[in-house]
């Protein structure tokens, strides 16, 4: 039998057969016997003559290590099930192993330590690791001891709650410091040292605060900045930016003293991994402050005495840091990949957050660049000024944006002719964010004609070009739609429709998504239907029947297909021709009528003929939702076929997205069919229950439910009745989950869940109003209670303000004797309904229920 170095080498194997057979050996030892198998993983890693030892150690570290929660709590638990002494052998191995003369193998023990101490840290064992690691860096002169010793406890730093190491951050940040030092001999430990200090930047958040730790912290970051080794320079970067995320409110002093001059003089490095991480500097500091600001500003509302502070670093140096990244934006090169991030790109998106941040201070300096440079001899100096004129069109005020985007509006249109792809590219995308805010620019009578059609041209240019153009023509859509929206018998867009339709569609025939040409394509069409005017629609009801006649032909093929790669692009040109019919059906409404039968049959067949890896069925179901609700009770001619469909995704918990589709969906049925739709609803609820139950089903889709319970009351009012008690059982249990004050996540659930709960109330009470509300009375100080919850606790959303009124209103009136008075005249009632009334934050929906609600609360009471 071959022994375990040589089956490790077979896994790296050319031969596909040698090295699957290798991977099943291994998996086959680690499920026969795992503790022998982690300790003959350990000594070849350990092993100095052995030429597995590196695949052994990442088998090792994979052998306790996982990503997704549910295998990596399995491999802690087979990892914790092994005896105590073994495990000791094999961490004392992976330790010593540190040292290792080859740093490879040092690198990969490294991985395994921070693999392990993940497990056993937070369960209180192997306490001892990180002082162990400290005492190597303060024994030996083994310099590959000592950076593999910096790297394992970096790992350590990255991948384990801050508060089980805070206790230690003296001893790490001493350590950690000490090595990255200008003096320390070794670049290599240097680098280790800066990294490990990068992941350990939040747990020493007291050494922080303390001005002494701090200046010798930034000290150091800084001298490693200048270092001779570029590696060490990009990761002192990535510290300086790291430490501006966090640590914000103190940095006046070091951006006075050192950062400005240190990070200006980054950008200009003539190594570009440098130059990005200095950029990416000022990047970050642009978007804390927009945060900082818009945290001050909010506290302002909420008339509370701000608490976080806006330095305007951005806006101080942009003197500086301004022409260096224009300088910066003309660096690109005809080669130049644009999937691959460069310093081009950097630069563009520097200047746009930058812009976001200084507002009004940025535009007379870039504008001068651009008109220096938009009709330069050199490409990349044309590119670049449209590119950074388009930049700045968001932060600055709209009033000093007017006037140079009229004018520039022409030369825009105009450099969609450039011989230059690249330059053609940044006209459409700046092109498009002209159109999207700055759209009043856009005079229809002057510039749409020409505008269009350069844009039309550009559909058919290169692909890299089709998706900023699709973009700018869905934005004028948008911004163009008629006066009436929906109802606009025509818009600015309409002569223009069928042309842009035509050209899309050419797209859409390309055999290739080149730079993924085709779906902006389709996703373009989508939009331009959705916005389109009533003029338009004999242009839909041809672009309707092309679409079924694709679906159709990709039905007849699916058999034939072959190979992953086909088989995804066959599932993408599926789901984009779904969301343009779901578009075009919510578009047309029950003018959808006359081809409604074909449009079912094509959907029932992707339904039967969706793998169980596809996610079609998410895209036929909201085509299907479409269909549900502009054909109204006429639906129910289908609902037998594909009720089917229906119960088997809401029974799938796995795929939680398409079960939360199907709970929406039986939503639209009820709305569509009312009382008709009584006979399924025993079938509807059943299920709706018992997915509530559900151990397995995802968390998010059961506010959902909820919320569905309240669509099915309202379709079958007093019919409900059956159901009444069972509801509201589950609803009551549903308003006792809280979120803890610092879980936002948590937060954000539970006002989601009570929403799903105040729509089920909702619609419980108006379904019953017109047959016998007296069977909600027993369940009424519950529900005030409930209410008042919401009402008083900080989080709540505007939805959830709205909801509580809308339903007081609705209980108000359904309940006009004395038995709800009491309840009525609480005090918290009087100011929920005076919050919604007049508070400037809440949306004009919510103020104008909550006048609605007072109404109807005074009727009652009086």
């Amino acid at each position: 039998m071959a022994s375990i170095g040589e089956i490790l080498l077979n896994t790296l194997s050319a031969d596909q057969q040698i090295r699957e057979s290798a991977t099943t050996q291994l998996e086959t030892a680690a499920n026969e016997d795992f503790k022998q198998y982690v300790v003959m993983l350990c000594q070849e890693l350990n092993n100095e003559q052995s030429q597995a030892r590196i695949a052994a150690g990442l088998a090792l570290k994979n052998a306790v290590a996982a990503r997704e929660t549910v295998r990596r709590e399995e491999m802690s638990a087979r990892w914790m099930n092994i005896d105590a002494a073994t495990r000791d052998q094999i961490k004392a191995l992976v330790l010593t192993t540190l040292g290792t003369q080859d740093v490879r193998a040092g690198i990969v023990s490294a991985q395994v330590v921070s693999a392990i101490a993940a497990i056993e840290l937070p369960q209180g064992q192997w306490e001892g690791v990180i002082r162990d690691m400290l005492q190597n860096l303060s024994s030996t002169e083994n310099t590959n001891l000592r950076q593999c010793t910096l790297q394992a406890i970096g790992y350590i730093c990255e991948s384990i709650d801050r508060d089980i190491l805070t206790s230690q951050a003296n001893s790490i940040l001493t350590a950690v410091v000490q090595g990255a030092r200008k003096d320390e001999p070794s670049e290599a430990v240097r680098l280790a040292a800066i990294q490990a200090l990068y992941n350990s930047l939040e747990f020493i958040e007291e050494n922080f605060k303390r001005e002494g730790e701090r200046n010798y912290i930034m000290q150091v970051v800084c001298e490693a900045t200048q270092s001779q080794d570029v590696e060490v320079q990009v990761s002192a970067f990535e510290c300086l930016v790291r430490i501006m995320q966090v640590y914000y409110e103190m940095m006046p002093f070091y951006m006075q003293k050192a950062l400005f001059g240190l990070t200006v003089q980054g950008m200009r490095s003539p190594h570009e991994r440098v130059a990005l991480q200095a950029v990416e500097f000022w990047s970050t500091v642009a978007e804390v402050e927009i945060d900082q600001e818009n945290y001050r500003l909010e506290a302002i509302d909420n008339g509370e005495q701000p608490t976080h502070t806006n330095y305007n670093f951005a806006k101080a140096a942009l003197p500086e840091t301004l022409p260096v990244i224009l300088e910066l934006m003309t660096k690109q090169d005809e080669d130049d990949d644009e999937d691959d991030w460069n310093l081009c790109m950097a630069a563009g998106t520097c200047l746009s957050v930058t812009a976001q941040s200084v507002g009004d201070a940025c535009v007379a300096p870039v504008i001068q660049f651009v008109e220096t440079n938009i009709r330069h001899s050199q490409w990349q100096y044309r590119e670049a000024s449209v590119m950074a004129f388009g930049s700045i069109l968001e932060g600055p005020s709209q009033e000093l944006l007017v006037p140079p985007v009229a004018q520039a509006l022409p030369f825009l249109i105009e450099m969609m002719n450039d011989p230059v792809i690249k330059v053609k590219d940044s006209t459409a995308w700046t092109l498009g964010r002209v159109s999207q805010s700055l759209a009043e620019c856009i005079k229809p009578d002057v510039h749409l004609q020409p505008l269009i059609e350069a844009l039309v041209r550009g559909l058919d240019d290169s692909n890299r070009i089709v998706s900023n153009c699709c973009l700018s023509l869905m934005n004028l859509a948008d911004q163009l739609e008629g006066e009436q929206g929906p109802d606009s018998p025509t818009s600015h867009m309409s002569p223009y429709f069928n042309g842009i339709i035509t050209a899309m569609m050419r797209i859409t025939e390309r055999n290739s998504n080149e730079s993924f040409a085709r779906t902006s394509a389709y996703e373009a069409i989508s939009i331009m239907v959705t916005h389109s005017a009533r003029d338009t629609f004999p242009t839909i009801s041809a672009l309707s029947t092309s679409i079924l006649d694709r679906l159709e032909q990709t039905i007849a093929v699916q058999n034939e297909i072959v190979g992953v790669d086909e088989r995804n692009s066959h599932m993408e040109l599926q789901s984009n021709l779904c969301s343009v019919l779901t578009n075009v059906i919510r578009r047309v409404g029950k003018d959808i009528s006359p081809i409604a039968d074909r449009i079912m049959t094509v959907l029932l067949q992707l339904s039967t003929s969706a793998s169980k890896s596809s996610t079609i069925l998410e895209d036929a179901f909201l085509a299907i939702g479409a269909l549900t609700t502009a054909l109204e009770s006429e639906f129910a001619r289908y609902l037998d076929s594909f009720a089917p469909f229906m119960f088997s995704a809401l029974s799938n918990h796995e795929e939680h997205q398409l079960c939360s589709i199907a709970v929406g969906l039986i939503g639209d049925v009820c709305r569509s069919l009312g009382s008709a739709s009584a006979s399924y609803c025993d079938n509807f609820m059943t299920t709706l229950l018992q997915n509530l139950q559900s151990p397995v089903l995802h968390r998010n889709v059961k506010p959902n439910i909820l919320s569905c319970f309240g669509d099915i009351a309202l379709a079958i009012e007093g019919q409900f009745a059956a159901y009444l008690d069972v509801t509201m059982s589950v609803l009551a249990q549903a308003c006792n989950i809280r979120a803890a004050p610092t879980d936002y996540d948590m937060i954000d659930y539970v006002n989601g869940l009570r929403e799903g709960i105040m729509d089920a109330y909702i619609g419980i009470v108006q379904g019953l109003k017109s047959s016998d509300s007296s069977l909600l009375a027993p369940h009424l100080p519950h529900l005030f209670e409930f209410m008042s919850t919401v009402y008083n606790d900080p989080e709540r959303s505007d939805a959830l303000l709205r909801n509580i009124c809308g339903l007081l209103g609705d209980l108000a009136e359904s309940f006009p004797g004395g038995e709800i008075k009491p309840l009525l005249i609480s005090e918290w009632v009087n100011q929920c309904l005076k919050e919604g009334r007049s508070s400037r934050q809440n949306s004009a929906t919510t103020r104008e229920v909550a006048r609605w609600a007072k109404e109807m609360v005074k009727r009652a009471t009086m």
